[in-house]
């Protein structure tokens, strides 16, 4: 396992290859719906610009947008004590500078993290969270998810929840485009049909190529955040404790999706994975948590 210095590093590089890739798919499929739909090739240079705006966009405002998605507001220090003076003994104890704190208004229990970078970090857990798990437990909560802020998680995987919807449509986009360009273009060359062809291999395949290295990436990096999260709190067992209870836990969180699914803690939709078919476990955002629980208790 990569320790948290390389992992720092390989997701930095790992988030500037997803914006520079996003941006060149954009360009290619720009091109192709240009092509097949007879438009000029200003159209290029527009997608172009308009991607690049994506990537910034989803780098600098991805946790707003996710906030505002999960409907998650504001702490109050006096209302969710624990909450705030836990996140201030922690973030000093893990070197970072304490995050803004939100709350999600839900009786289900989970929490996530995002943010850019930790200068624009935040944490986020449901009431039902703050009132089921006790100091303890909370604490090993939050130390997990410090720990991804720490490892820089957070601005790789908001980037990923923002760019593979924005893909995912585009694809979709270029599917209907080339179906309807090949149908309208008298001039059926060899070179329309190969670009009706890759227009149509991109469009099926991308999204679902796109989900997999989301899900891959989302389970690789909740094992060394637990690991992480517990060196933080040097008490591996109250975050072992806490995610009995999570699991425990049989009601899916309301505001969650599958864009973001995977940023939380544990499968915030509860579809039960661990009891299903490998081939439905490939799909799992998060791996098993008896196989999270054992690996703190070892």
């Amino acid at each position: 396992m990569l320790n948290i210095y390389e992992q720092v590093d390989t997701n930095k590089r790992k988030s500037l290859l997803i914006m520079i890739s996003f941006v060149g798919f954009i360009v290619a499929v720009s091109y192709l719906l240009a092509y097949s739909l007879n438009y000029p090739l200003s159209f290029v240079a527009l997608a172009l610009v308009l991607s690049v705006l994506a990537s910034l966009s989803s780098f600098y405002y991805s946790d707003r947008l996710i906030l505002g998605l999960s409907r998650a507001q504001p702490a109050n220090r006096d209302q969710h004590f624990h909450f705030y003076t836990a996140a201030e003994n922690l973030s000093l104890a893990a070197g970072l500078p304490v995050p803004k704190l939100y709350v999600i208004n839900d009786t289900a229990l989970n929490a996530f993290a995002t943010g850019r970078d930790p200068q624009h970090a935040v944490v986020c857990v449901t009431t039902g969270l703050l009132h089921q798990l006790d100091r303890t437990e909370l604490e090993g909560v939050i130390a997990h998810e410090l720990a991804h802020i720490k490892n820089f998680d957070t601005r790789l995987m908001t980037l990923v929840t923002v760019l593979v919807g924005v893909v995912a449509l585009l694809a979709d986009l270029l599917l209907r485009g080339t179906l309807l360009g090949g149908r309208r273009r008298q001039d059926k060359s060899g070179l329309d049909a190969i670009l009706l062809l890759i227009g149509l291999v991109l469009a099926l395949l991308s999204p679902l190529i796109a989900t997999l290295i989301k899900l891959a990436i989302s389970r690789r990096r909740e094992f060394l955040a637990d690991a992480t999260g517990a060196a933080i709190t040097k008490y591996p067992e109250g975050l072992a404790r806490a995610l009995e209870k999570i699991a425990a836990d049989p009601e899916p969180l309301e505001v969650a999706n599958k864009a973001t699914a995977h940023l939380y803690i544990a499968n915030p939709l509860k579809n039960h994975h661990d009891a299903v078919s490998f081939f439905s476990s490939l799909f799992a955002t998060h791996p098993p948590i008896n196989q999270r629980i054992a690996a703190l208790r070892s």
